[in-house]
């Protein structure tokens, strides 16, 4: 008995190293990089080839004298690569392989797909599924190590899980670019992420978060605006609000909902900040600092709230509203607009009168949620602060969510939680992305996470 003991302590020790081992040393999605010799060799699922079918690689060298490597299938009767990739000297490896007419990566492809099947294996069926991805950073970099070109790849093979047909809705939670790159560069960026996201097959939200208005750019070059007003708001929202199956009061304001069953998905805009510009091209609010909700977006709130008898509520925001301690958590009524929610799960009927905050940002907002029957918020999610987290205040679950951003552990910006992750190109680690999948009847909520982010968490609704 003693010896058993002793073993499974053992055993567990073991598990517990291999787990942390797991995260700091995360392992490529692509083997056959010893193979990096001018030759043809013969590969197949021992080595990780597509399918798990065999195929010749050839590898050799290209007119800049880079190493390549292509995969063809042996089947083929012509040498046409079926998938490529080139050696970068700048991380000592051959890049992940990218097919020749897609540019999918195919080994992203099969892991998200894995991830699927896990979620199905511990799901229940008749519940609700919600894909979810934040914080992608998008700029025109060919970056390995941060945020870059990889921002929009992220976004683009986000839809291997929608193409999986479990989905009911997705949303991506903002900051889809970094705002960092020059605002005629910074639009294309958006509108190729715009149509990457865009879907005929299943409903999708494009939240607005605080890098989206380009001030990283204008931060140093004087505070000159690179973009004009709007410019987010015309090329995210116009296709989104006319989903049918996305409802809303108005377009302006970047609030809506969607309804499943007996869930409501309220979608709600934390970067509610006002276009001004002084005499000299500079604006009076930098929207990467002062996150914030305004009295029209609130009202809009207010009248979508005291119609939803029936339903239970998740709230999707790009930033949390308060923290773990209950203070305001954006720069203007964030702790307000909590107490608006808290006062809807508890029916109450009063005004919101905010006066200690600039002109625009004042509030003056009547609420009646005493006829209100069977409804309740039962949690935020968001993105926003590049970290994960979860605490519950006043009866409302918050959530945060990791970014799918690549932030290498050897820059200032990247978070404690990331560095632990050890982020790079071409592994798992280097994106994340999340599916909520709510279980009304079970009366819980559950978060699955791919790539950096937590495997499971379980919450009660």
């Amino acid at each position: 008995m003693k010896l058993w003991k002793s073993n499974s302590s053992i055993l567990n020790q073991f598990r517990t190293v291999k787990k942390k081992l797991a995260i700091k040393k995360p392992v490529p999605f692509d083997g056959m990089q010893s193979f990096n010799k001018p030759g043809v060799y013969q590969v197949d699922e021992l080595d990780g080839t597509p399918g798990d079918l065999a195929y010749q690689l050839i590898v050799s060298k290209n007119d800049d004298g880079e190493l390549v490597q292509a995969l063809v299938p042996s089947d083929s009767d012509d040498l046409q690569p079926e998938y490529l990739r080139k050696w970068d000297k700048r991380i000592h490896r051959f890049r992940a392989f990218e097919n020749v007419q897609t540019g999918q990566r195919y080994r992203v492809k099969q892991y998200i797909e894995g991830f699927a099947d896990r979620v199905k294996d511990n799901t229940n069926e008749d519940t609700i599924n919600i894909g979810l991805i934040t914080d992608t950073h998008d700029k025109d970099v060919d970056a390995i190590d941060f945020y870059g070109h990889n921002g929009l790849v992220h976004v683009r093979e986000f839809d291997y899980l929608a193409n999986t047909g479990m989905l009911d809705l997705k949303a991506h939670l903002g900051d889809w670019i970094d705002g960092s790159d020059a605002g005629f560069v910074s639009e294309q960026r958006l509108l190729g992420l715009r149509d990457a996201f865009e879907d005929i097959n299943l409903p999708y939200i494009n939240l607005k978060g605080n890098h989206d208005d380009n001030d990283k750019f204008d931060e140093h070059n004087e505070r000159q605006v690179s973009f004009p007003d709007r410019l987010f708001e015309n090329v995210m929202w116009p296709k989104m609000y006319r989903q049918p199956a996305i409802k809303y009061v108005t377009t302006k304001n970047g609030l809506g909902y969607y309804d499943k069953d007996n869930l409501r998905v309220i979608f709600i805009n934390t970067s509610d900040v006002p276009y001004i510009v002084d005499e000299n091209g500079v604006k009076k609010y930098d929207t990467k600092l002062a996150l914030g909700v305004r009295e029209d977006q609130i009202e809009e709130l207010i009248e979508v709230l005291e119609k939803s008898s029936g339903y239970q509520i998740l709230i999707l925001g790009h930033a949390n509203l308060i923290n773990r301690k209950g203070n305001n958590a954006l720069k203007y009524n964030g702790r307000t607009l909590h107490e608006l929610l808290v006062a809807f799960n508890q029916r109450e009927k009063g005004h919101l009168h905010a006066t200690n905050v600039p002109g625009e940002f004042e509030l003056h907002n009547s609420f009646d949620f005493s006829n209100v029957q069977d409804s309740r918020i039962f949690t935020y999610v968001c993105g926003h602060r590049h970290i994960e987290d979860s605490f519950k205040l006043n009866g409302i679950q918050y959530v945060l969510l990791n970014c799918s951003a690549l932030m290498g552990k050897g820059y200032a910006l990247t978070t404690a939680y990331n560095k632990k992750w050890d982020r790079k190109i071409d592994h798992p680690s280097e994106f994340a992305g999340y599916l909520l999948n709510v279980d009304l009847p079970h009366n819980e909520f559950q978060l699955f996470g791919y790539g950096a982010a937590t495997y499971r968490k379980v919450f009660k609704i």
